[in-house]
């Protein structure tokens, strides 16, 4: 908790953008803050594709779940890929509870 509001981090495959950002709204207006990727590689960000950046993108996202106070999965239509698999495993062996845009 950052003051009063809950701190969360999305974490989801980055050809997910528009549910990213109707996530990110819905969240905040619900009072929280909300932190997200800074580059969407799957839907036209190509900078993650150059050498060494996708690896530095992959450490940065698990210091933001270590600065939430829980994650936010954007898994839809149940999709979770193994970047967004590592991150949830993170979450959980950090003790960070894990929600889902869907249940399974």
């Amino acid at each position: 908790m950052v003051g009063n509001y809950k701190v969360i981090t999305l974490c989801g495959s980055t050809k997910f953008k528009d549910q990213f950002m109707e996530a990110q709204k819905k969240l905040t207006l619900e009072g929280n803050i909300v932190i997200s990727v800074g580059l969407f590689g799957h839907s036209g960000d190509s900078e993650v594709w150059t050498e060494g950046t996708k690896e530095m993108l992959d450490d940065m996202h698990k210091r933001k779940i270590d600065m939430a106070d829980e994650i936010f999965v954007i898994n839809v239509g149940g999709y979770i890929g193994s970047s967004t698999r590592s991150e949830i495993d993170y979450a959980h062996a950090t003790g960070k509870p894990v929600r889902y845009l869907e249940e399974a």
